[in-house]
């Protein structure tokens, strides 16, 4: 038995250090793990070597600096961690090790108007073609992360109602998951998990503060303060398409009007072209057509970008963040919306909060919300289980790459 304070105590806490440093930063050098961990580099140099001949992790040769180094990253069959993907139109699913390396991703169509238990149905099958595919035993999940287009209750782990995804109101996705595939499931919304994946792989990487927007058939925001995600008490926190831009403007969803949701949202900004562009036209198409230099497209996407950066301008004076991420089919517009985006926090953001904000197009497009969950499912996993199987609770997220 391990006494606290103990020197087995000690060793066994310095063995769990490492194993974190190495499994939320994908590889470190020795080095690294001794600034990231405040460990001696002695202490570093042999509790890799314990790790190392347990098949914990793996060491290659690199360089750091000019100098040669060797650098530690968790062994590729320690586990791996699954990521779940909803959003309006599609399921997505990805499977990583804990080396940090996608093994397989695969995306397909998904009916809005399909019951919740079909859409879980769908994930379950699709979760286990893709293990098939890897080859992996399937004891050796650590865990999964789910996304959904809604707000989840913090407390209760429910759905709240949601016009993105009809009937699955008032479900418990992460119980419904774990119910079909046995292993742990943790769930956030899906600006959440784009906020998170943008964070530690993509156009946040090494940003502390951030807002990721994610513009879709809704308008959501994952915001990110002191390098955690920030839910809110009641886990609505970053519903910024609810913002009221116009108190005459259109009826919302949410049964408010002039919401910003009402005017960047592609349920209502393609009926807008319709009359000269057709039925079938896409926010997708809408953003290849502006890019080609149709100036209809070009005008909506411009106005769209005003209004987002009217609300962006709000999320400035109240939290001050760093950047803001824009995701979503509309990001793909590059310079056409981040321009008018910028131009309208110029206008109504505070002047000092304006000047400190930086503003990008998301870098990973439609993978950011399961690449999120990934992510989601590591920093929720224990260091323990890499180590005796046991689970040591939720640690903060860092900053990975998955490849």
């Amino acid at each position: 038995m391990e006494t606290p304070g103990s020197q087995s105590s000690l060793h066994r806490a310095n063995l769990e250090r490492v194993v974190r440093a190495v499994r939320l930063a994908g590889s470190l050098t020795q080095a690294e793990i001794a600034r990231t961990t405040g460990l001696s580099a002695a202490t570093v140099s042999n509790i890799v070597r314990e790790l190392k001949d347990g098949g914990t992790v793996e060491v290659t040769p690199t360089s750091a600096g000019g100098r040669r180094a060797r650098s530690v990253s968790l062994s590729g069959d320690a586990g791996i961690v699954i990521g779940v993907d909803f959003g309006h139109t599609h399921l997505r699913v990805a499977v990583g090790n804990l080396a940090h390396q996608v093994l397989a991703e695969e995306s397909e169509p998904l009916d809005v108007d399909a019951s919740a238990a079909q859409g879980f149905d769908r994930a379950e099958q699709l979760v286990s073609r893709l293990i098939e595919a890897t080859g992996v035993d399937r004891s050796k999940i650590a865990g999964v992360g789910l996304g959904v287009p809604g707000p989840i209750d913090v407390e209760s782990g429910t759905l709240g109602s949601t016009a993105i995804l009809p009937g699955w109101g008032g479900t418990k996705p992460a119980e419904e998951l774990r119910g079909r595939l046995g292993v742990p499931v943790h769930v956030d919304n899906d600006a959440n998990l784009g906020a998170l994946g943008e964070l530690v792989w993509g156009s946040g990487r090494g940003v502390r503060d951030l807002a990721y927007i994610k513009v879709a058939s809704g308008v959501g925001a994952g915001l990110v303060i002191s390098g955690r995600i920030y839910r809110g008490p009641g886990g609505t926190a970053g519903e910024i398409g609810h913002i009221t831009l116009d108190e005459a403007g259109p009826v919302c969803r949410c049964g408010n009007r002039g919401c910003l949701e009402t005017f960047a949202s592609a349920r209502y900004v393609l009926p807008l072209l319709q009359p000269s562009h057709g039925t079938d036209l896409t926010m997708e198409g809408v953003v290849r057509l502006a890019r080609d230099g149709d100036p209809g497209c070009r005008r909506v996407i411009a106005d769209v970008g005003r209004h987002i950066g009217s609300g962006v301008a709000n999320l400035c004076n109240l939290l001050n963040p760093s950047r803001v991420v824009l995701g979503g089919d509309l990001a793909e517009a590059g310079e056409l919306v981040l321009g008018p985006i910028r131009e309208s926090v110029g206008r109504y953001a505070i002047p000092s909060a304006a000047r400190q904000l930086s503003v990008f197009s998301g870098a990973l497009g439609g993978r950011a919300e399961v690449l999120g969950a990934l992510a989601l499912a590591l920093s929720e996993m224990g260091d323990s289980t890499l180590l005796d199987g046991s689970a040591t609770g939720a640690l903060p997220v860092a900053t990975p790459a998955f490849t």
